[in-house]
């Protein structure tokens, strides 16, 4: 008994340990950048920062960076831009907002490596002569040469270390759109993310990461409630201590809204939630809907041309799909009245593609580039996309070799800076 309650005591102690999520460095102590005098940059400026950067003075990231601008509109329905850095070593990407002082551009934030743990502060500095004066004309006229001065810090730690971004090129902008699809609404539990995947938090965030686009996973409540969440049943990978047990479906929202909080505290969102914070809240222009459960998706098909309609009213680009990953989703979908005209994605085989008249094949990338057939989907104007690819040694080769229009990855940065950087 005493050697059973030793385990016992061990094992919750690791539970109540386990690592969660890296821990963001609190980058807000700049002075510079918290001065009251310090504006906004305007959009015209934020376009033209954007580009491909040599790195020189530090070899911690490699010797590329993509910059790209996101945002997110926040709950007061004021706008925040973030400016993210994707680099070429360890699937290092830093994310920053960016302010004008005095003539001056200030970049503020965080860097993060996803093959660790490794995370600090980061900040840059555009002097008037390195390119900010024509930054922050209303028409910035470009090519002008454009030097980022940086510092970057290891942890909570003041920067120290130096790192210097100087511009070397637009980014790579091909003749069709690309989607760049982040995995689980953005990221794994298992990269240690600051937000829980499935979560409205991580829609949130992703577009950061370099996201164009998601993949979410649905599941429907007992009481027919779709929803995030992606394994079978409630389960500590997913959620917190809760009480709850057994297959999701086996509970209501309203049971779930209250007694179940994702691992890093956010709820399970409805579908509903999910669509309207990409629509109304980020840049996104995709949405994956991945099916996790045999029944019907007459339900899901309606949020699906529900939201369409929306942005289309809006004038925003969306597009939302259902994926048919196995044989079971595809027989739900064929029952479905109208399933010729509803967008649809089909993992499986290009007949299967035909037969639900889908709209994006999209096989797995152990099957290899498959330009042939990509080629074929692509003639009858269609798309073309490739999951999961998280290996960067991959990605690079699929972008490089490859003719897919999208890659669906848990490190979105990773294909951002592999797309990007492309001359």
């Amino acid at each position: 008994m005493k050697k059973i309650s030793a385990i016992l005591i061990v094992s919750l102690f690791f539970l109540g340990c386990k690592k969660t999520q890296v821990a963001m460095p609190d980058s807000s102590q700049w002075a510079l950048f918290r001065d009251g005098a310090a504006a906004p940059l305007p959009y015209a400026t934020r376009q033209a920062m954007e580009g491909v950067y040599d790195i020189a003075g530090n070899d911690n990231f490699g010797s590329l960076a993509a910059l790209k601008w996101s945002y997110v509109v926040n709950g007061n329905n004021d706008t925040t831009y973030h400016i993210s850095g994707f680099f070429g070593k360890d699937i290092a990407y830093f994310i920053c907002e960016g302010k004008q002082l005095n003539g001056q551009i200030l970049l503020s934030g965080y860097w993060r490596k996803m093959v660790s743990t490794e995370t600090g502060i980061i900040r840059f500095t555009i002097d008037p002569a390195n390119g900010a004066t024509v930054l922050l004309n209303p028409s910035p006229v470009l090519p002008t040469a454009i030097i980022l001065d940086g510092l970057f810090g290891n942890g909570q730690d003041e920067p120290k270390n130096s790192i210097t971004l100087s511009h070397n090129r637009p980014l790579h902008n091909g003749a069709a759109p690309f989607n760049i699809l982040a995995h689980r609404g953005g990221g794994r539990n298992s990269d240690l993310l600051p937000v829980s995947e499935n979560s409205v938090e991580m829609i949130l965030k992703t577009a950061e990461l370099g996201s164009t686009g998601i993949e979410i996973d649905v599941r429907f409540t007992k009481d027919g409630i779709p929803i995030l969440y992606h394994d079978n049943d409630i389960n500590l990978r997913l959620t917190q201590k809760s009480g709850l047990v057994g297959p999701i479906e086996n509970y209501t929202y309203a049971q779930l809204n209250a007694f179940v909080r994702l691992i890093n505290g956010e709820r399970i969102p409805t579908l509903r939630q999910a669509l309207s914070a990409a629509l109304y809240k980020t840049p996104l222009t995709f949405i994956w809907l991945d099916t996790k459960y045999i029944g019907s998706l007459e339900r899901v098909q309606a949020l699906q041309f529900e939201f369409m309609e929306l942005a289309t009213g809006l004038g925003r680009p969306l597009q939302i799909v259902i994926g048919l990953p196995a044989e079971a989703q595809v027989n739900m979908f064929l029952e479905l009245p109208d399933y010729n005209i509803t967008p649809s994605l089909c993992e499986l085989s290009l007949a299967d593609v035909e037969r639900t008249n889908s709209m994006i094949w999209a096989p797995r990338f152990t099957e290899g580039t498959q330009n042939e057939n990509v080629a074929a989907i692509q003639a009858q104007g269609k798309k073309a996309f490739v999951w999961t690819l998280d290996v960067p040694e991959f990605i690079e080769q699929f972008i490089r070799d490859g003719q897919f229009d999208g890659i669906l990855s848990n490190f979105p940065s990773c294909v951002a800076y592999n797309y990007y950087v492309q001359q």
